[in-house]
């Protein structure tokens, strides 16, 4: 298997997606540390491709990702032809997995998580630059030390990390 470097956002492709495209900004903008290698790089789907070929295609690029970042919007929750199955994909592969609240929750927001991510062991920060970045140098190690003691829930960073970040 290919090294595991990249990170798998997942995004309601109909309403979220300028936050996917916010985040790739933050990653070319000089002014940020912000940081992460994309998995959407490694191969393209078109809209005309059939439902099983863009799945092989998400599969290649979650086999390549170490953690798996969930952009939460009013309508993830709902989502279950492409976002539910790579919520299955990431758990069933043991990736950690990064809720990012685009209404800038600092916490699982129960009214829009997916309802198969609400029990699992996930870290949940609100959608800004220095937190998403603080959460993807982290949460994998993190992830690991906590799952291997058989921890499970939901995780979010105190109030304290988020000052120290200066949000």
């Amino acid at each position: 298997m290919a090294y595991r470097n990249k990170t798998f956002v997942s995004f309601d492709g109909d309403n979220d997606i300028h936050y996917y495209w916010l985040m790739r900004a933050w990653k070319q903008s000089d002014r940020t540390e912000f940081k992460f290698f994309d998995a959407h790089d490694i191969n393209t789907t078109r809209n005309s491709s059939l439902e099983s070929t863009i799945k092989r295609r998400l599969r290649e690029r979650l086999l390549n990702a170490k953690v798996f970042v969930s952009l939460i919007g009013e309508n993830t929750k709902h989502l279950y032809k492409f976002v539910r199955w790579e919520i299955e994909q990431a758990l069933s592969l043991g990736l950690p997995i990064i809720g990012v609240n685009l209404n800038q929750m600092r916490s699982q927001d129960e009214e829009r998580c997916p309802p198969l991510m609400r029990d699992q062991l996930v870290m949940y920060v609100s959608f800004q630059p220095a937190i998403v970045q603080y959460a993807l140098e982290n949460w994998p190690q993190q992830f690991a030390d906590l799952k291997q003691q058989g921890k499970a829930g939901p995780y979010y960073y105190r109030e304290n990390t988020y000052r120290s970040l200066g949000l």
